[in-house]
């Protein structure tokens, strides 16, 4: 399995940003992968991780599937549907795939599971492969 490119400062995968997650992902050729333990750092409620965080790791997951095929892409929407809290100490098993593009549109889906194999929330996205301006301004950031 292939790193995917990452920007240094992001929240979600940069080394550099002591305030992140500090995710690392992975591509096996047909999906984007990550695993992340649940900090306590970003509980909702005492003993569960936040549901934002957690949708943050699924949005990632889905673009890094993306990024991960030399596209750069944007966050159109995302819709995420939590199954059961992750609670802090848990670790999160993220997939992320994409399951038609047309043109410049990725549909994509994205999984968080558990060491069980228990399904913690499931996504899916809609992402925009960006404009060249854009597209120049997002190559400037990933190493």
């Amino acid at each position: 399995m292939k790193e995917v490119l990452k920007y240094s400062r992001c929240f979600v995968c940069g080394d550099k940003n002591d305030s992140g997650l500090k995710a690392r992902f992975y591509y096996d050729g047909k999906q984007a992968v990550s695993e992340v333990s649940a900090l306590e750092q970003f509980e909702g409620y005492r003993g569960i991780y936040h549901g934002g965080i957690l949708s943050t790791l699924l949005d990632e997951v889905m673009i890094k599937s993306i990024l991960a095929l030399d596209r750069y892409a944007v966050t159109a929407e995302i819709t995420v549907r939590f199954l059961q809290p992750v609670q802090t100490g848990d670790m999160i098993r993220l997939v992320g795939r994409v399951t038609k593009s047309k043109g410049r549109v990725f549909l994509t889906e994205g999984t968080a599971t558990g060491e069980r194999g228990q399904v913690f929330a499931a996504a899916n996205g809609k992402y925009v492969e960006a404009s060249t301006d854009l597209r120049a301004t997002l190559m400037d950031s990933v190493e």
